[in-house]
């Protein structure tokens, strides 16, 4: 029997995107597949007590920190953390968000789920580049085993860390199995995108491509306001598109789940991404699906999914156009995309995941 810490200090419910679903969800699945290894869920201010599955071999341990106020939770988690892990006996612990202890007094096991700050740069505010460099750095150097979330991944961990490659574990993330039960018999005319609204989402060639054609369907954006929000704001209403495009914000997951469910098709037009969960959500969802052509889409839904170059805005607007009216590949690709999405379970995220810690 192990006794696994978890590092949850990072997350801000509502505010750090994937990382938190995939967070949650691989809890979860820990709790259905593991009963004999003991788990200390360490988390902030900002997280209730429902991020822990409520199994006795779970415990809550809640910090007395805020991680919206980052110089503290990355002070709480080199200085306190490692002394709760030696008062709590812990044997092994994950840190599902990039960062770790430099002085556990365990061994560490880090995910990363991208390298955008070393592949795009230009995305991050000057000002936290140092300490996303260091922090991460540190992290690949100082954690005993990493964890990638997707082949392209550990290839950019491989590359710009040097760490071994007998050090680097791919599990892939997981999906919903209600997804793949979603009947979608009242569909609605509009194409949706799962996406914060940050630059490399590439959602402004995306509205432009959608806007230099007539479109009979809307066009739906469903995420968290991010950087960019401000400029694609501007851009909507620069090209008269105000009553066309839906900016949602932060939706729950349950109103997420009903755009799937209702979705024409879904397009994601990403630069750069470290594993795509809306692409593999949309697939399970058998919604008809047009997504850039970067490594990690391809890995995630190899031929089930129109793919086109996101750098090309003509191309964008011919995947829109082919998405939307041509029937027999619709429902080609969303049958074979649901059959592909089968293959990706949280549970064998936790077990995949579990076989590193242990």
């Amino acid at each position: 029997m192990k006794r696994i810490g978890i590092n949850a200090l990072y997350l801000i419910p509502g505010g750090v995107g994937g990382t938190e679903i995939y967070l949650r969800e691989l809890l979860c699945a820990l709790a259905r597949i593991d009963t004999a290894n003991q788990y200390f869920v360490f988390t902030n201010l900002e997280t209730a007590a429902d991020l822990t599955p409520h199994q006795d071999n779970f415990q809550w341990k809640p910090q007395a920190v805020h991680a919206r106020t980052r110089p503290a939770r990355i002070l709480w988690e080199q200085i306190v953390l490692p002394l709760e892990c030696s008062r709590y006996r812990i044997d092994v612990l994950l840190n599902p968000g990039f960062t770790a202890p430099m002085f556990a007094p365990c061994p560490n096991v880090t995910v990363f789920h991208d390298l955008q700050h070393l592949r795009h740069p230009e995305y991050f505010r000057w000002f936290h580049l140092p300490a996303w460099r260091f922090l991460l750095w540190a992290a690949a150097r100082r954690s005993s085993r990493l964890i990638a979330v997707s082949e392209a991944t550990r290839a950019d961990l491989l590359r710009f860390y040097k760490v071994p490659r007998d050090r680097v574990h791919v599990v892939h993330h997981g999906v919903n199995q209600a997804l793949l039960h979603v009947e979608r018999t009242r569909l609605e005319r509009f194409v949706l995108c799962v996406s914060t609204l940050h630059p490399h989402k590439n959602l402004e060639r995306l509205i432009r491509a959608y806007g230099r054609r007539p479109r009979h369907y809307r066009l739906v954006l469903a995420g968290m306001r991010g950087f960019q929000a401000a400029a694609i704001e501007r851009l909507i209403a620069e090209m008269g598109l105000t009553e066309n495009i839906e900016l949602t914000g932060w939706i729950s997951r349950e109103r997420l789940f009903d755009l799937y469910r209702e979705a024409w098709a879904c397009i994601q037009p990403s630069t750069f991404e470290g594993f795509g969960m809306p692409v593999l959500e949309a697939m399970a969802s058998g919604v008809p699906l047009a997504c850039s052509n970067i490594a990690p889409h391809v890995e995630v839904a190899a031929e089930t999914a129109l793919l086109f170059d996101p750098l090309n805005e003509d191309a964008i607007a011919d995947a829109l156009d082919t998405i939307v009216t041509d029937e027999p590949l619709r429902a080609q690709l969303a049958q074979a995309a649901r059959e592909r999405a089968c293959e990706f379970t949280w549970e064998r995220t936790a077990r995949e995941t579990l076989a590193v810690l242990v």
